[in-house]
């Protein structure tokens, strides 16, 4: 096997930017128990790979990882645990991938696609067939570490809620602040790139720059949402630190899809609180700008950690 990472991963003379891309372990659970894998077969180069490609400008990777593996496969992703990125030479110029394992959102994952000049087979196959199949090593290393961990995982999201303003020109209850327009506008962008990840349910502070953070996501993905007296900030900066901790645990424990979306003082605390909860190790960096959001990815039981990663809205 060779490594994923080159000598020399960028041309000689120094940096060069990488080419952006995203993409997908797309698995099911086969008829005889076993897990398959979409690979796509592609005429121009006679290749057989996992689906991804480029990144449009601007773009967040769980959106464009969702819509290449949609172009390149006809089946849509839901997004469990992260992977590790790929890097390598194309053309001799240095490339990212961004990988995710995925499952189809419809049951069973049947597949009808029309064949095209790009990609002119899409095929479940068996995981270790797969690993034979496919043609590029760094694909190959992309599908051992899917193997390596737990395929079946569950998002709790943990989300710092979108641009409130100047809270000194707010002359009314803190609580009743409502998002600026630039808040409104990554509201919209926020429903799709939580999209990614299927539809958690919501459970939100009771402030209204919370709830409107999330309400375009709970409309346009029909999800439930609820407030939560642990996760809101009232008057004065006032809130308990163990009351939201102990919910952000249970929650956790749960083993449910979630977003929980609340204030930047409580970040940290409830973060640091859940990494130790799963046996983890606490990084110094776990405050999030407005907008951005963690993703703790863990097993059905809510037990055992299986991934973490960090998201701005402008990816």
């Amino acid at each position: 096997m060779t490594s994923a990472f080159p000598q020399r991963d960028t041309a000689v003379g120094g940096y060069l930017e990488p080419i952006r891309a995203g993409g997908a372990v797309l698995w099911r659970t086969g008829a005889g128990g076993a897990t398959e894998v979409v690979l796509i077969r592609r005429p121009e180069r006679g290749d057989w790979t996992l689906p991804k490609g480029k990144l449009k400008n601007g773009e967040h990777p769980l959106t464009g990882a969702v819509r290449e593996v949609e172009e390149e496969t006809g089946l849509t992703p839901l997004m469990g645990r992260r992977l590790p990125p790929q890097h390598y030479l194309k053309d001799g110029w240095p490339k990212q991938v961004e990988w995710w394992a995925a499952t189809p959102d419809l049951p069973g994952g049947e597949i009808d696609y029309k064949p095209n000049e790009e990609v002119e087979l899409v095929e479940w196959v068996p995981v270790a067939e797969a690993r034979d199949r496919l043609t590029y090593d760094h694909d190959v290393q992309v599908l051992d570490n899917f193997r390596a961990g737990p395929a079946v995982t569950v998002p709790v999201i943990l989300l710092r809620h979108l641009s409130a303003g100047d809270k000194r020109a707010w002359s009314g209850s803190d609580l009743l602040r409502p998002l600026d327009g630039a808040g409104r506008s990554d509201a919209l962008a926020l429903s799709r790139v939580l999209g990614a990840y299927g539809s958690p349910r919501v459970v939100s502070s009771a402030a209204a720059r919370c709830t409107e953070s999330v309400l375009p996501y709970t409309v346009e993905h029909d999800v439930p949402m609820r407030t939560e007296r642990a996760f809101t900030v009232r008057e004065g900066s006032e809130y308990d630190v163990e009351e939201a901790r102990e919910e952000f645990g249970r929650i956790i424990a749960e083993g449910r899809p979630t977003v929980v979306c609340t204030h930047g003082e409580l970040i940290p605390k409830l973060m640091s609180a859940a990494l130790t909860r799963l046996g983890a190790p606490v990084t110094q960096q776990l405050g999030l700008r407005k907008g951005s959001f963690w993703v703790v990815h863990v097993e059905p039981s809510g037990g055992t950690l299986a991934g973490v990663e960090r998201h701005a809205l402008r990816g």
